[in-house]
Protein backbone atom coordinates (compact mmCIF):
# COMPACT_ATOMS: atom_id res chain seq x y z
CA UNK A 1 0.00 0.00 0.00
CA UNK A 2 1.29 3.67 -0.48
CA UNK A 3 2.13 5.38 2.00
CA UNK A 4 -0.35 8.44 2.89
CA UNK A 5 -1.31 10.91 5.17
CA UNK A 6 -4.32 11.24 7.05
CA UNK A 7 -3.93 15.25 7.46
CA UNK A 8 -5.36 15.83 3.92
CA UNK A 9 -8.74 17.57 3.67
CA UNK A 10 -11.66 14.69 3.67
CA UNK A 11 -14.61 15.95 1.37
CA UNK A 12 -17.66 13.82 1.80
CA UNK A 13 -20.19 14.22 -1.19
CA UNK A 14 -23.68 13.00 -0.29
CA UNK A 15 -26.15 14.50 -3.54
CA UNK A 16 -25.20 12.30 -6.23
CA UNK A 17 -23.16 14.89 -7.80
CA UNK A 18 -19.26 14.51 -8.05
CA UNK A 19 -18.22 18.09 -7.22
CA UNK A 20 -13.96 17.81 -5.99
CA UNK A 21 -13.92 13.85 -6.66
CA UNK A 22 -14.96 14.06 -9.92
CA UNK A 23 -12.12 11.75 -12.06
CA UNK A 24 -11.52 9.78 -8.59
CA UNK A 25 -9.81 6.69 -8.36
CA UNK A 26 -13.17 4.99 -6.61
CA UNK A 27 -13.12 2.08 -3.75
CA UNK A 28 -16.46 0.89 -3.86
CA UNK A 29 -18.20 -1.31 -0.90
CA UNK A 30 -20.53 -1.26 2.60
CA UNK A 31 -17.36 -0.64 4.53
CA UNK A 32 -19.33 -1.18 7.57
CA UNK A 33 -16.25 -0.99 10.55
CA UNK A 34 -13.89 -0.15 8.11
CA UNK A 35 -11.86 -3.47 8.47
CA UNK A 36 -8.81 -4.71 7.37
CA UNK A 37 -10.38 -6.47 4.28
CA UNK A 38 -11.77 -3.02 3.56
CA UNK A 39 -8.59 -1.51 3.82
CA UNK A 40 -6.94 -4.43 1.13
CA UNK A 41 -9.79 -2.88 -1.03
CA UNK A 42 -8.85 0.83 0.00
CA UNK A 43 -5.25 0.40 -0.10
CA UNK A 44 -6.20 -0.72 -4.28
CA UNK A 45 -7.24 2.31 -5.12
CA UNK A 46 -5.07 4.81 -3.29
CA UNK A 47 -2.52 2.45 -5.13
CA UNK A 48 -3.93 3.08 -8.77
CA UNK A 49 -4.53 6.87 -7.76
CA UNK A 50 -1.05 7.21 -7.07
CA UNK A 51 -0.10 5.77 -10.34
CA UNK A 52 -2.65 7.89 -12.18
CA UNK A 53 -2.06 11.01 -10.13
CA UNK A 54 -5.73 11.06 -9.22
CA UNK A 55 -7.86 11.77 -6.09
CA UNK A 56 -9.05 8.57 -4.35
CA UNK A 57 -12.29 7.98 -3.01
CA UNK A 58 -14.96 5.67 -0.88
CA UNK A 59 -18.07 5.13 -2.80
CA UNK A 60 -20.41 3.80 -0.03
CA UNK A 61 -23.85 3.53 0.89
CA UNK A 62 -26.36 4.82 3.22
CA UNK A 63 -28.23 2.70 4.82
CA UNK A 64 -26.72 -0.30 4.82
CA UNK A 65 -28.73 -2.02 1.97
CA UNK A 66 -29.65 -4.85 4.14
CA UNK A 67 -31.34 -2.26 6.18
CA UNK A 68 -33.43 -1.05 3.11
CA UNK A 69 -34.15 -4.80 1.56
CA UNK A 70 -35.24 -6.32 5.35
CA UNK A 71 -35.85 -3.24 7.70
CA UNK A 72 -37.85 -5.85 9.86
CA UNK A 73 -34.54 -7.93 10.71
CA UNK A 74 -32.15 -5.53 12.95
CA UNK A 75 -28.60 -5.52 11.22
CA UNK A 76 -25.75 -5.05 14.15
CA UNK A 77 -23.95 -2.10 12.23
CA UNK A 78 -19.98 -2.21 13.24
CA UNK A 79 -19.77 1.85 12.94
CA UNK A 80 -22.45 4.33 12.65
CA UNK A 81 -22.51 6.38 8.90
CA UNK A 82 -21.05 9.29 10.79
CA UNK A 83 -18.09 7.15 12.49
CA UNK A 84 -17.40 4.97 9.04
CA UNK A 85 -16.74 8.82 7.43
CA UNK A 86 -14.03 9.13 10.43
CA UNK A 87 -12.83 5.60 9.63
CA UNK A 88 -11.88 6.85 6.10
CA UNK A 89 -10.52 9.48 6.44
CA UNK A 90 -7.96 8.12 8.24
CA UNK A 91 -7.05 6.10 5.81
CA UNK A 92 -5.96 8.32 3.04
CA UNK A 93 -8.27 8.63 1.22
CA UNK A 94 -9.84 11.98 -0.39
CA UNK A 95 -13.17 11.62 0.34
CA UNK A 96 -16.39 9.87 -0.05
CA UNK A 97 -19.51 9.61 -2.12
CA UNK A 98 -22.20 8.43 -0.70
CA UNK A 99 -25.31 7.31 -2.36
CA UNK A 100 -28.45 7.03 -0.37
CA UNK A 101 -30.17 3.35 -0.96
CA UNK A 102 -33.59 3.80 -1.67
CA UNK A 103 -36.19 2.71 -3.95
CA UNK A 104 -34.79 4.28 -6.82
CA UNK A 105 -31.47 3.83 -6.45
CA UNK A 106 -31.95 -0.11 -5.79
CA UNK A 107 -33.98 -0.24 -9.48
CA UNK A 108 -30.66 0.98 -11.41
CA UNK A 109 -29.86 -1.55 -13.24
CA UNK A 110 -25.76 -2.96 -13.21
CA UNK A 111 -25.34 -1.59 -16.71
CA UNK A 112 -26.84 2.15 -16.05
CA UNK A 113 -24.25 2.12 -12.67
CA UNK A 114 -21.27 1.50 -14.39
CA UNK A 115 -22.74 4.05 -17.45
CA UNK A 116 -24.34 6.69 -15.91
CA UNK A 117 -22.84 6.72 -12.11
CA UNK A 118 -19.49 5.46 -13.19
CA UNK A 119 -18.28 7.16 -16.51
CA UNK A 120 -21.27 9.41 -17.18
CA UNK A 121 -21.41 11.58 -13.79
CA UNK A 122 -18.54 10.91 -12.10
CA UNK A 123 -15.53 9.79 -14.72
CA UNK A 124 -13.91 7.34 -12.61
CA UNK A 125 -10.10 7.19 -13.24
CA UNK A 126 -10.49 3.19 -11.80
CA UNK A 127 -12.20 1.34 -9.48
CA UNK A 128 -11.49 -0.99 -6.61
CA UNK A 129 -13.71 -3.52 -5.40
CA UNK A 130 -13.57 -7.00 -2.94
CA UNK A 131 -13.70 -10.63 -4.36
CA UNK A 132 -17.31 -10.47 -3.41
CA UNK A 133 -18.71 -7.45 -4.52
CA UNK A 134 -22.39 -7.40 -6.74
CA UNK A 135 -24.24 -4.45 -7.57
CA UNK A 136 -27.16 -3.21 -9.30
CA UNK A 137 -30.63 -4.30 -9.49
CA UNK A 138 -31.38 -8.18 -8.35
CA UNK A 139 -27.25 -7.98 -7.94
CA UNK A 140 -26.87 -8.51 -11.31
CA UNK A 141 -23.48 -6.53 -11.16
CA UNK A 142 -19.86 -8.79 -10.54
CA UNK A 143 -16.63 -8.82 -10.46
CA UNK A 144 -16.11 -10.36 -13.94
CA UNK A 145 -18.65 -8.21 -15.62
CA UNK A 146 -17.47 -4.47 -13.75
CA UNK A 147 -14.06 -6.07 -14.82
CA UNK A 148 -15.08 -6.47 -18.83
CA UNK A 149 -16.97 -2.80 -18.54
CA UNK A 150 -13.94 -1.36 -17.43
CA UNK A 151 -11.93 -2.55 -20.44
CA UNK A 152 -14.78 -1.88 -22.89
CA UNK A 153 -15.07 1.77 -21.47
CA UNK A 154 -11.57 2.58 -20.47
CA UNK A 155 -11.26 2.36 -16.82
CA UNK A 156 -9.12 -0.52 -14.90
CA UNK A 157 -10.87 -2.53 -12.03
CA UNK A 158 -8.86 -4.10 -9.55
CA UNK A 159 -10.68 -6.66 -7.82
CA UNK A 160 -9.15 -7.62 -4.40
CA UNK A 161 -9.03 -11.52 -2.85
CA UNK A 162 -10.74 -12.13 0.41
CA UNK A 163 -8.31 -11.77 3.28
CA UNK A 164 -7.92 -14.17 6.22
CA UNK A 165 -6.58 -14.04 9.30
CA UNK A 166 -5.26 -17.28 11.08
CA UNK A 167 -8.08 -19.36 8.90
CA UNK A 168 -10.76 -16.82 10.13
CA UNK A 169 -12.42 -14.23 6.94
CA UNK A 170 -11.98 -11.00 7.87
CA UNK A 171 -15.54 -9.41 7.17
CA UNK A 172 -18.00 -7.62 8.73
CA UNK A 173 -20.15 -10.53 9.33
CA UNK A 174 -17.23 -12.62 11.24
CA UNK A 175 -16.68 -9.29 13.27
CA UNK A 176 -20.15 -9.11 13.96
CA UNK A 177 -19.91 -13.09 15.29
CA UNK A 178 -17.35 -12.44 17.04
CA UNK A 179 -18.26 -9.04 19.17
CA UNK A 180 -21.88 -11.03 20.00
CA UNK A 181 -19.17 -13.63 22.06
CA UNK A 182 -17.77 -10.54 23.82
CA UNK A 183 -15.00 -11.69 21.93
CA UNK A 184 -13.32 -8.03 21.40
CA UNK A 185 -9.34 -8.96 21.34
CA UNK A 186 -10.30 -11.04 18.57
CA UNK A 187 -12.38 -8.40 17.21
CA UNK A 188 -9.93 -6.32 16.98
CA UNK A 189 -7.77 -8.25 15.39
CA UNK A 190 -9.75 -8.66 12.31
CA UNK A 191 -10.76 -4.98 12.58
CA UNK A 192 -7.35 -3.77 13.01
CA UNK A 193 -7.99 -1.45 15.61
CA UNK A 194 -10.23 -2.04 18.90
CA UNK A 195 -13.83 -1.78 17.79
CA UNK A 196 -15.80 1.34 19.41
CA UNK A 197 -18.81 2.88 19.52
CA UNK A 198 -19.96 6.76 19.72
CA UNK A 199 -22.62 7.96 22.23
CA UNK A 200 -24.50 11.18 24.24
CA UNK A 201 -23.81 10.24 28.05
CA UNK A 202 -27.33 10.68 29.95
CA UNK A 203 -28.32 10.78 33.72
CA UNK A 204 -28.92 7.47 34.61
CA UNK A 205 -30.36 6.09 38.28
CA UNK A 206 -27.05 7.10 40.01
CA UNK A 207 -26.78 3.66 41.43
CA UNK A 208 -22.85 3.69 40.24
CA UNK A 209 -22.43 6.91 42.36
CA UNK A 210 -24.00 5.09 45.72
CA UNK A 211 -22.27 2.45 45.11
CA UNK A 212 -18.52 4.74 45.39
CA UNK A 213 -18.20 3.89 40.86
CA UNK A 214 -19.80 6.68 39.49
CA UNK A 215 -20.51 5.81 35.57
CA UNK A 216 -21.22 7.67 32.54
CA UNK A 217 -23.83 6.65 31.26
CA UNK A 218 -24.85 5.91 27.02
CA UNK A 219 -27.42 4.25 25.22
CA UNK A 220 -26.71 2.08 22.57
CA UNK A 221 -28.38 1.87 19.34
CA UNK A 222 -30.85 -1.41 19.89
CA UNK A 223 -29.39 -3.33 17.06
CA UNK A 224 -26.31 -3.53 18.89
CA UNK A 225 -25.34 -7.40 19.45
CA UNK A 226 -22.52 -6.91 21.59
CA UNK A 227 -22.65 -9.51 24.39
CA UNK A 228 -23.61 -8.23 27.70
CA UNK A 229 -21.09 -8.17 30.55
CA UNK A 230 -18.13 -6.22 31.76
CA UNK A 231 -15.34 -5.02 29.66
CA UNK A 232 -12.01 -2.53 29.88
CA UNK A 233 -12.37 0.41 27.85
CA UNK A 234 -10.44 3.23 26.79
CA UNK A 235 -12.88 6.67 26.28
CA UNK A 236 -11.59 9.79 24.24
CA UNK A 237 -13.40 12.70 26.37
CA UNK A 238 -12.50 15.88 24.16
CA UNK A 239 -8.91 14.67 22.74
CA UNK A 240 -7.80 13.05 25.77
CA UNK A 241 -7.82 8.83 26.55
CA UNK A 242 -8.81 8.03 29.82
CA UNK A 243 -9.34 4.31 30.68
CA UNK A 244 -12.19 2.52 32.40
CA UNK A 245 -14.23 -0.36 32.91
CA UNK A 246 -17.53 -1.22 31.41
CA UNK A 247 -20.64 -3.09 32.11
CA UNK A 248 -23.22 -3.41 28.86
CA UNK A 249 -26.07 -4.89 29.97
CA UNK A 250 -29.70 -4.61 31.85
CA UNK A 251 -28.46 -4.35 34.87
CA UNK A 252 -29.33 -7.94 36.75
CA UNK A 253 -28.61 -6.96 40.11
CA UNK A 254 -31.25 -3.97 40.13
CA UNK A 255 -34.14 -3.60 37.40
CA UNK A 256 -33.22 -6.13 34.05
CA UNK A 257 -34.26 -2.63 32.24
CA UNK A 258 -33.21 -2.02 28.53
CA UNK A 259 -29.32 -2.51 28.03
CA UNK A 260 -27.20 0.55 28.67
CA UNK A 261 -23.69 1.08 28.79
CA UNK A 262 -22.39 1.97 32.04
CA UNK A 263 -18.78 3.21 32.34
CA UNK A 264 -16.66 3.96 35.52
CA UNK A 265 -13.28 5.99 34.18
CA UNK A 266 -10.36 5.54 36.04
CA UNK A 267 -8.74 8.50 37.44
CA UNK A 268 -11.47 10.84 36.03
CA UNK A 269 -13.73 13.90 37.91
CA UNK A 270 -15.67 15.88 35.35
CA UNK A 271 -18.93 16.75 34.59
CA UNK A 272 -19.95 14.41 30.98
CA UNK A 273 -23.49 15.25 30.96
CA UNK A 274 -24.30 15.72 27.54
CA UNK A 275 -20.77 15.07 25.48
CA UNK A 276 -20.73 12.80 22.93
CA UNK A 277 -17.79 10.21 23.87
CA UNK A 278 -15.65 7.53 21.72
CA UNK A 279 -15.05 4.26 23.92
CA UNK A 280 -13.28 1.25 22.41
CA UNK A 281 -13.21 -1.83 24.13
CA UNK A 282 -10.15 -3.26 24.98
CA UNK A 283 -10.58 -6.55 27.29
CA UNK A 284 -13.53 -8.99 28.01
CA UNK A 285 -13.47 -9.13 31.74
CA UNK A 286 -16.90 -11.45 33.25
CA UNK A 287 -20.12 -11.86 32.30
CA UNK A 288 -22.98 -9.85 33.54
CA UNK A 289 -24.33 -11.80 37.04
CA UNK A 290 -26.87 -11.36 39.74
CA UNK A 291 -25.03 -10.71 43.02
CA UNK A 292 -26.72 -12.11 46.74
CA UNK A 293 -25.68 -9.06 48.33
CA UNK A 294 -24.63 -5.18 47.09
CA UNK A 295 -21.47 -5.50 49.04
CA UNK A 296 -20.82 -8.94 47.12
CA UNK A 297 -21.20 -6.63 43.87
CA UNK A 298 -19.01 -3.88 45.18
CA UNK A 299 -16.25 -6.49 46.21
CA UNK A 300 -16.37 -7.96 42.40
CA UNK A 301 -16.84 -4.45 40.98
CA UNK A 302 -13.14 -3.56 42.92
CA UNK A 303 -12.01 -7.11 41.37
CA UNK A 304 -13.31 -5.78 37.61
CA UNK A 305 -11.51 -2.24 38.06
CA UNK A 306 -8.01 -4.18 39.03
CA UNK A 307 -8.09 -6.80 35.96
CA UNK A 308 -9.50 -3.87 33.36
CA UNK A 309 -6.33 -2.19 34.80
CA UNK A 310 -4.17 -4.75 33.79
CA UNK A 311 -5.91 -5.49 30.15
CA UNK A 312 -5.64 -2.05 29.72
CA UNK A 313 -1.70 -1.41 30.31
CA UNK A 314 -1.17 -4.95 28.31
CA UNK A 315 -2.99 -2.83 25.60
CA UNK A 316 -0.91 -0.13 25.06
CA UNK A 317 -2.16 3.22 23.71
CA UNK A 318 -4.90 0.87 21.32
CA UNK A 319 -7.52 3.33 19.64
CA UNK A 320 -8.92 3.81 16.23
CA UNK A 321 -7.56 6.08 14.02
CA UNK A 322 -10.24 8.37 13.83
CA UNK A 323 -10.22 11.18 10.75
CA UNK A 324 -11.78 14.86 10.63
CA UNK A 325 -14.89 15.46 8.81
Amino acid sequence: MSEVSSDRPFTVVTDGEPGALAGAVVAIGNFDGVHRGHRQVIGAALDRAAQFGRKAAALTFSPHPRKFFRPEVPLFSLSSERNKLRLLAATGLDGAIVFQFDAAFAATTAEDFVRRILVEKFGVGGVAIGYDFHFGKGRAGSPNFLSFEGTRLGFPVDVVPPLEDEGRPVSSGSIRETLAQGKVVEAAELLGAPWFISGEVIHGEKRGRELGFPTANIRLDPSCALKHGIYAVRADIDGQRVDGVASFGTRPMFDDGAPLLEIFLLDYEGDLYGKTLDVAFIGWIRHEQKFPSVEALKKHMMADVAQARAALQRSGKAFPRLGTL
